[in-house]
């Protein structure tokens, strides 16, 4: 029991974390990441560095976590990075 509070109130704050960065508040951070490389064909460009190395540190912890972390139908409701909006 005290192991799923955790886990619930650890996507909380990943939720939060991407609504700060004006994301999808219903949306996790390597979701979005996750989004982002298939948009560019597995590889997040250059000129997003700090979202580059958060999925490089990500992807050292859990090989093809943001891939995998993808939520489909998530992500429109953020004001940056939608699918219908890539910035």
């Amino acid at each position: 029991m005290i192991g799923r509070y955790l886990m619930n109130l650890l996507i909380s704050l990943d939720q939060l974390g991407n609504s700060v960065f004006a994301g999808d508040p219903d949306e996790t951070i390597s979701s979005r990441l996750g989004r982002i490389q298939a948009k560019y064909g597995g590889e997040i460009p250059w000129t997003r560095p700090v979202c580059r190395l958060t999925a490089w540190v990500l992807g050292k912890i859990d090989t093809n976590h943001c891939a995998d972390a993808v939520e489909p139908g998530e992500g429109s409701d953020g004001i940056a990075d939608t699918p219908d909006n890539p910035r």
